[in-house]
This record gives C-alpha cells, sequence and structure tokens, in this order.
C-alpha cells in the first residue's frame, strides 16, 4: 500500500468507511484464528477422547503467555510507529519497527527455552492429570518450544503493518496461516501418523503454519521496505530512549494484562479440573466456543487503534472520537447478536466439537452463561485498546490490573467457594459489571482533563 492510500485511511476517508478498511481484514483474520484455534478441538473431538481434548486445551495459557510477548512489541511499537506518523517522524518510526521485530524474537527465545526447561512442572501447574500430561506434553513441545518465535513473529508483524495502515496485508498473513493449519490438522492426524497421535498431529500443523505465515509477512515487508515505515534495517540506528520507553510504556501493560488474562484462565482450569476431567473439557470447548464474538471485538478495536494513535498525535480530536464512538456502537451491536445466537444453539455447538454426551450437557450450560458477558468485555478491552492509542500505559495498565487482578480472580474463588462449578463460570459475568463501571469512569475523567489541556495547548 502507497503512502498516500495509508495517509488517506488515517486523515480524510469518512470514519464508517475508514473502520471498514482497516478492521474489516483484522476482524476476518481474527475469525480464521479462532477457526484454526477450534479446528484443533473439532478434530481432536472426533476421536471422542476427552482427555486429548483436556490435554490440548490445557496448554491455552501457556499459548496466550506466547502471544503477550507479541503484545510487547507488536503492540506497544505498533502504537508508537501511528503516533510518530502522526508528528511526521517516519525515520524514528523505522528504527521503532527493527527495535521491535528484534526485540520479540529474543524475549521468545527465552520463554521457549525457559518452557522446554520446566515443562513438567508447569502442566501439572496447569491441571494435567495422568490421563492428559501425556497430550499436553506433546502440544506444548509443538506449538511453545518449536514453534513459539514465528507464532510471535507473525503477530508482531501483522500489527507493525496495521500501524502503518497496511491492514489488508496484515490480515492475509494471519489468515493465510490459520488456513493452512485448518487443511494440515486431519493430514497430519489421520492421515500422516499413526492412532494415538492425533494430538501430535495437530501440534505438528499449528507449527508448519505459523512458519508459512512467518515467512509471509517477511516477503511482504521485504516488498515495501522503500515505501514504508516498517523495517527489519538495524542500520537505520536505535530508536531514542524516550521512544524506546514509550514501546515498553505501552507493551508492558499490553503483556501483563495478557499474563492475569492467563492466569484466570489457569485458574478456571484448575478450579474446574476438582469437578473431574470431564467439566475441565467442557470448559475448554466452551472458552474457545466463546471466542467467536470477542475475536471480531477484537479485530474492531485493532482496526480502530492506529487510526486513534495517528490522529491522536496530529491533534484531530473531532476525528479520534468519531472513531472510537463508531467502533463502539459496531461492537456493541456484534455483542447482542451473539447472546441471541449463542442461547439458541449452545447445545449445537458443544455438538460440532464433541459428540459424548456429558461433556455437551455441562458445556451448553456453561456456554450459555458465559456468553452473557460479552458485551462487557467488549467494553472492557476497548477502553484498553483505547489508552494504548493514546500512549497512555499506565492507564491501560491499572485497569488490566483491576479488572483481572482485584476483580475477576477472586470472584473465581468466591463464586466457586459460594455456588460450587457453576459459580465459576458465571464469574466472568460478575466481574466485567464492576469492570465496565470503573473503565468508563477512567476514560471520562482522562478525556475530560488530560485531552482537554492538550488540546487547548495545541489552540495556544
Amino acid at each position: 500500500m502507497a503512502k498516500a492510500e495509508s495517509k488517506e485511511i488515517f486523515k480524510t476517508l469518512p470514519v464508517p468507511s475508514a473502520l471498514r478498511e482497516m478492521a474489516l481484514p483484522t476482524i476476518f483474520s481474527q475469525i480464521i484464528i479462532l477457526i484454526y484455534n477450534m479446528a484443533d478441538t473439532f478434530y481432536l473431538g472426533r476421536t471422542n477422547n476427552p482427555y486429548m481434548v483436556a490435554g490440548a486445551s490445557l496448554i491455552l495459557p501457556v499459548f496466550n503467555i506466547c502471544l503477550s510477548l507479541a503484545g510487547l512489541t507488536g503492540i506497544g511499537g505498533g502504537a508508537l510507529i501511528s503516533r510518530l506518523l502522526g508528528e511526521g517522524r517516519e525515520d524514528e518510526a523505522k528504527k521503532v519497527s527493527a527495535f521491535s521485530f528484534y526485540l520479540s524474537i529474543a524475549t521468545t527465545a527465552v520463554f521457549s527455552m525457559m518452557m522446554f526447561a520446566f515443562m513438567r512442572p508447569v502442566l501439572e501447574l496447569l491441571g494435567a492429570s495422568d490421563n492428559t500430561f501425556f497430550y499436553a506434553r506433546q502440544y506444548t513441545f509443538c506449538v511453545i518450544v518449536l514453534g513459539g518465535i514465528p507464532t510471535v513473529l507473525s503477530n508482531v508483524m501483522s500489527n507493525l503493518l496495521r500501524s502503518v495502515g497496511m491492514s489488508k496485508a496484515a490480515g492475509l498473513g494471519i489468515t493465510m496461516g490459520g488456513s493452512v493449519n485448518i487443511v494440515l490438522d486431519p493430514f497430519f492426524m489421520f492421515v500422516l501418523l499413526p492412532r494415538g497421535n492425533e494430538v501430535l498431529g495437530v501440534g505438528i500443523a499449528t507449527l508448519t503454519s505459523n512458519c508459512i505465515a512467518c515467512g509471509y509477512f517477511f516477503y511482504v515487508i521485504y516488498r515495501n521496505r522503500k515505501r514504508s515505515a516498517v523495517s527489519f534495517n538495524l542500520q537505520n540506528g536505535l530508536p531514542d530512549r524516550k521512544c524506546i520507553g514509550s514501546i515498553f510504556n505501552v507493551g508492558i501493560p499490553s503483556a501483563v494484562a495478557t499474563l492475569l488474562f492467563d492466569i484466570d484462565y489457569v485458574i478456571i482450569d484448575k478450579l474446574m479440573a476438582s469437578y473431574g476431567d470431564i467439566a475441565l473439557a467442557a470448559v475448554g470447548i466452551v472458552l474457545k466456543a466463546e471466542r467467536l464474538p470477542l475475536n471480531v471485538g477484537i479485530g474492531i478495536c485493532q482496526g480502530m487503534m492506529p487510526i486513534v494513535a495517528y490522529n491522536y498525535s496530529a491533534g484531530n480530536h473531532d476525528r479520534m472520537y468519531g472513531i472510537i464512538r463508531f467502533s463502539i456502537k459496531v461492537g456493541i451491536v456484534v455483542s447482542v447478536v451473539s447472546i441471541t445466537l449463542y442461547e439458541i444453539f449452545a447445545g449445537h455447538i458443544m455438538r460440532i466439537f464433541i459428540p459424548e454426551q456429558q461433556t455437551v450437557l455441562l458445556g451448553t450450560g456453561f456456554l450459555r452463561i458465559r456468553c452473557l458477558a460479552t458485551p462487557l468485555m467488549f467494553m472492557s478491552f476497548f477502553t484498553v485498546y483505547v489508552f494504548q492509542g493514546f500512549g497512555a500505559g499506565n492507564k491501560s495498565l491499572f485497569l488490566g490490573v483491576m479488572r483481572w487482578a482485584v476483580f475477576n480472580i477472586p470472584m473465581l474463588f468466591l463464586l466457586n467457594r459460594m455456588i460450587g462449578m457453576y459459580g465459576i463460570v458465571w464469574s466472568q459475568v460478575c466481574a466485567d459489571i464492576l469492570t465496565v463501571t470503573l473503565s468508563f469512569y477512567v476514560y471520562h475523567h482522562y478525556t475530560h482533563t488530560v485531552l482537554n489541556r492538550k488540546q487547548d495547548r495545541e489552540i495556544a
């Protein structure tokens, strides 16, 4: 995409059209990500072995922690690049891009090696039993130990491309990786590998697809290196200290929020494991099935954030507020439609993944409860993305810590003690009512004080 096209999206294109250009490719890629994540569960469910499903589901928190490293550099660096372009500092944006790229390689390599060294205690901490440990270990080795770097790099490069307006290229790469994974899953599971190695087949398919996506992003960035602010070239020099600090100022809160989100999932798994492997398999399916509207919401937020960041730095606050308001409306509509469909088709959705009747029965009830939190969850992470666009990492960190460490996680223990198994499922709705209330208070206070003062200074 030429620079002029990117600037048109950020500066002049009508708000609905600009969001469509940036968000639709991201939404589509997020749906593909969800499908390929659920495809693993779907194909494993065809074995009618709940232990395989539970073993692979246990790794979701670790996988999300791995992705938090992409948030550290991809979201932190990407948000900064959009703000630098809004200020007209393209040379500095190139330095930030290269720094973010190599930092992601270094941090992910350390994480993968640590996971390899401490795999057994980590899996046991996540709730792996004698029935599920072998499968969880196979999946972890392929997806985290061997596949960590290509997974993180793909997400980082996607964020960096989106930060300069190349949302279609960013979405295509993620879509390509997910589509390849969906095709390779049954090939490795049921054709290439002998029976009993289905989880290993899923892991190899995921590793291969992420490597292919990573290769695509390398090609796109290299091809556009002369007309884009996204670069691998360290010869441009390091960013200045203020910019490096800004990467971490936004990236660390993003990574911490993801880490706390994963701790929440770990606790859900641990608490649910006390009710048996069938309950654990059911909630594992539900936690993936509920992601459809949430992934659409994430796509809306990821498409919105670069436009917010650019116009925040450029001082065009009317356009910035316009994209924020329109994005909220779209996200709420998606959430309400999703609740309706989940309430009606919850049982059918569960049967898609596994035919085992007890798992279906439990999961149907779980899903009908969890889906009620959809609009609340969207509004919670929407405000975090807005603050990331502003470069206000302290606000996004505060909201992330309050949401997970103060509201969600204590609510899990409280409701589990009071109600039991279904209290674990209701905790999300209860906690996010508090989160949304706090988030909008902080947002309105910030916009009516900090941003208004900034606008007054610009006018003066």
